[in-house]
């Protein structure tokens, strides 16, 4: 297939995968990707869009969030569309179905996601041999987090499972402690129940390290539905223990005008233009508290390279796309790395 035809087809495919029931639409949108990336012609980046943070060098600002390659069956295929950096999960120790279908919701007239999907995956030993024989040159991020049946008080048991399992294979570790859909997980975001994950992350890491010959870095994604003075407590936990890292923001359960929609999900996150402003101020609120050399990723809410501009101006250094590239395809990074040029 001649290069020129696959942007094509891309875009002629995206209206009927609209069309499609969201969770089915995902899947067969997936598995287009993999079919035309062999033809797929890059976004180019240039030297000056490239990022350094947490250690590691992007070769431009935009990556794709987790939850759109769950267990990194497609990796390669999203790599080749031009994502600088693609997060894979997020991940349990054990495989799980996740919550019951529907899980998934399409708010077309909002640009809007619900989803409460409660972590579906084939578990930490798959995703490493997945990732193991994937040939992405990009940087590889996972998130992780605790299988729904695991207490809340070991929920560090899953966290060091999954980060002994899949140490090898990943650039960066993003610790899930913010998904609506697993019950009582946001509850491991208060300062106590944080550093109960963060110190034995830290301290098998020091071990991993010294095995694996590398150091990857522990970031936390954050909810964007905590207050101002919460996000200034997950700041100072951020720093006491010296992460590398926050990514803000999650989904969110509190959106003012998407009760009903919510409701009707019985207990979803919201992604895509509603959370676009909740996202920004989260953002806002960190940078202010952490400083100006602490990395954070912009994510929620970004449908455009305005919106990616905008948080990379509010202090972002770097971005993830979900909900825009389910709504644009591959368009919106096209349109933002033109922007960023």
């Amino acid at each position: 297939m001649a290069p020129a035809a696959t942007p094509w087809l891309a875009r002629a495919a995206l209206p009927l995968l609209l069309r499609l029931p969201p969770e089915a639409a995902h899947g067969l949108g997936l598995r287009g990707i993999k079919l035309l990336s062999r033809g797929w012609t890059a976004p180019v980046a240039t030297a000056a869009m490239a990022v350094k943070a947490f250690g590691l060098h992007f070769a431009h600002p935009v990556g794709l969030a987790a939850g759109f390659d769950k267990n990194g069956d497609y990796l390669d295929a999203l790599g080749a569309l031009g994502f600088s950096f693609i997060e894979i999960g997020t991940v349990t120790p054990r495989a799980q179905s996740g919550n019951p279908r529907p899980r998934l919701y399409r708010l077309r007239g909002a640009q809007a996601l619900i989803n409460r999907m409660g972590f579906n995956n084939r578990g930490a030993d798959y995703v490493a041999a997945r990732l193991s024989g994937a040939k992405y040159r990009g940087v590889r991020g996972i998130s992780i987090g605790k299988n729904a049946d695991t207490p809340l008080e070991r929920a560090v048991d899953d966290y060091l499972a999954c980060l002994r399992a899949l140490y090898a294979v990943a650039d960066y570790f993003a610790i899930n402690v913010s998904s609506p859909n697993t019950q009582g997980l946001r509850t491991l975001q208060s300062s106590d129940a944080l550093a109960g994950i963060i110190e034995p992350l830290q301290e098998e890491r020091e071990r991993l390290s010294a095995r694996h010959g590398k150091r990857v870095p522990l970031l936390v994604k954050i909810s964007p539905d905590l207050e101002e003075g919460e996000l200034q407590a997950m700041a100072a936990s951020l720093r006491s223990h010296a992460l590398d890292g926050a990514i803000a923001t999650n989904t969110s359960t509190h959106i003012a005008g998407f009760e009903a929609e919510l409701g009707h999900a019985q207990g979803g996150g919201i992604s895509g233009r509603p959370l676009r402003d909740k996202a920004l101020a989260s953002l806002h609120t960190l940078r202010d508290a952490l400083g100006a050399e602490f990395p954070i990723i912009g994510v929620g809410g970004l449908m455009s390279s305005h919106d990616v501009q905008a948080r990379l101006d509010a202090g972002a250094c770097l971005v993830q796309l979900y909900t825009g590239f389910v709504y644009r395809g591959p368009a919106l990074l096209g349109e933002c790395l033109q922007r960023l040029h």
